[in-house]
Formats: structure tokens, sequence, C-alpha cells
């Protein structure tokens, strides 16, 4: 793949791998792929969830194959024209397997929609919907997919219970984040950690209107990049622009974190960038920052 796209931070635009499974057309931010391949020989791993077809080997590398027809509940056999699409975020490869794969498209995040409580109820896999052309796709949320199926979630709180008690409850903490599990876990974790005064927003445009009211008293941000109607990048960025939030410290906390892509959380003004669900280490850069 081509990663040498929308290189200019903060611009509120995306590129998506559009792909098909079952009836319905899915999308995946393309910094997320690799590569896109034919079907490859799997081997089967017994104990792991039915979704784990198995794991193959590429270039020397081992990957986990998710099988993706089996996520939606519409379970089939391989078939000739089957895609893997190899994936890495969270500093990990995983391969997702797809009827096929059907173009690349430029969107901007004003596009996408939050999903209706119908489409979440997909398995709880979309975290956006955009209608472009005569086309419904549906944003698909493979970093909760990979977490539920891994548990590192569970992992990730229990790293910060170790940490031992602080009281912080007098920080005010502002988080922008689009998926309801990470939600949950960010907010249950901060409350393990002592900071219990925090301020939910679904999104960076729904953050950035709180920014823009006056009062406004936050002692930090949190945010995710990818979200519907604004990403993290251009809240950021946008913030900055801003004399009261110039140093006001934010941190990125996302799966799309890496030594290739860093440099634009820089570009923006970011103060810290952690991967996803290395969340033992969000909660020590909040110390350091709030302290």
């Amino acid at each position: 793949m081509d990663h040498n796209i929308l290189l200019e931070a903060g611009t509120n635009e995306l590129e998506i791998v559009i792909f098909q499974s079952g009836p319905f057309i899915f999308g995946i931010n393309v910094m997320k792929v690799r590569e896109i391949i034919t079907m490859l020989p799997l081997t089967p791993l017994p104990g792991t969830p039915e979704a784990i077809m198995g794991l193959i080997e590429l270039r020397g590398e081992v990957m986990t194959v998710i099988d993706l027809p089996m996520v939606i509940g519409h379970p089939r056999d391989v078939g000739d024209n089957d895609r893997l699409i190899v994936c890495e975020f969270n500093g990990e490869k995983s391969v997702l397997r797809v009827d096929q794969v059907t173009e690349i498209k430029r969107i901007s995040w004003e596009q996408i929609d939050t999903p209706s409580d119908l489409a979440r109820g997909m398995q709880g896999i979309t975290n956006g919907v955009v209608k472009t052309g005569d086309q419904m796709i549906i944003l698909l949320d493979y970093e909760r997919i990979a977490l539920e199926l891994s548990r590192k979630d569970i992992m990730a709180r229990e790293s910060v219970k170790r940490l031992g008690a602080r009281e912080r409850s007098n920080k005010q903490v502002w988080i922008a984040e689009d998926s309801e599990m990470l939600r949950t876990l960010i907010i249950d974790t901060l409350d393990d950690a002592g900071y219990f005064n925090t301020t939910i927003f679904n999104n960076g445009k729904e953050a950035l209107d709180a920014f823009e009211q006056s009062d406004v008293h936050c002692d930090l941000l949190i945010t995710d990049i990818e979200m519907p109607q604004m990403d993290g990048l251009h809240l950021t960025k946008r913030l900055r622009e801003m004399d009261q939030f110039a140093e006001l410290p934010i941190i990125i906390f996302s799966s799309l974190i890496s030594d290739d892509l860093k440099h634009k959380g820089d570009a923006v003004g970011a103060n810290a960038q952690i991967t996803k669900p290395e969340i033992g280490m969000l909660i020590a850069t909040l110390d350091e920052f709030l302290a």
C-alpha cells in the first residue's frame, strides 16, 4: 500500500479501503492497511474463538486471521475471490478475511455519521457510516473486534491497578472518543487511578463546540484520532490556534500511533501520543502533566 498520502496533518480527511463481506460494504482507514493479498494456507488454532480462522505465514511473519463473515453473522466457506487485508495497529499485525476489495476513496470526517442504534446492533463493530455516490459504507471498528478477541482491554486495566492509589479528583480531564467500549475502558481506568472529574465527547466536533463556550475549565484533553465529524488531529490543530488553549496538555490516544505516523501528532501540537490500549502508560502520562 502507498502510505504517502494525506501528509499534511489536521486536514480532517482520510482515505478508506472499501471491501465487501456478505451483503455489506465496509471501509477501513488506509493507514491501518499494510497490504491486500490472496488467500494463503491456514494453520488452525485449537481453543480459539470461531472468528479466528488460524495462522498464516507471510514473508517470515506469523499473523492471526480474523474471519469477518463469521464476525458479522454471515459465515461461509473460503472462496476463490476472497482477499486477506493485512492490518497493523497497536504495533501488531493481524489479517482480515473479506469477500472482495473494490477501491480506495478519500473522504472527510465531516461526511461520516455516527451509526444509529440499529447499525450498532451488528455485533457493535461499526464506528461510523458514510454515503458516497450510491453506496452506504459501514466503517469497520476493527480495533474493537481485535480487542474483544484478544481481551487486551482487561489486561490494560489490570496494569493501571498496579500503579497504586492517588488523589486526582480536582483535575478536570476531557475525553474525545467515539468508541463506546473504549470510552468505558478509559472512564473506568481513570476512576481506578483517582481521576473522577471527567467529561466525555463522542467526537472532535462535540469537543471543539464545548471548548468554544465561555468559562471553559479543562486541565487536560485525551483525544482519539478516528472520529466522525472531526478527527483528533484536526481538533488539536484548531485548539492550538486558540490563544487560551495554546498550552493545554493534549494527549492523543489512538491505535494509529506508529513511527510512520507520529509526525502528524507532532505537527498539530500534541504533547504526547500513546498507542491503544496502553492505558497504563496513559495514566502515567496524565500523572506527569497533572501531578
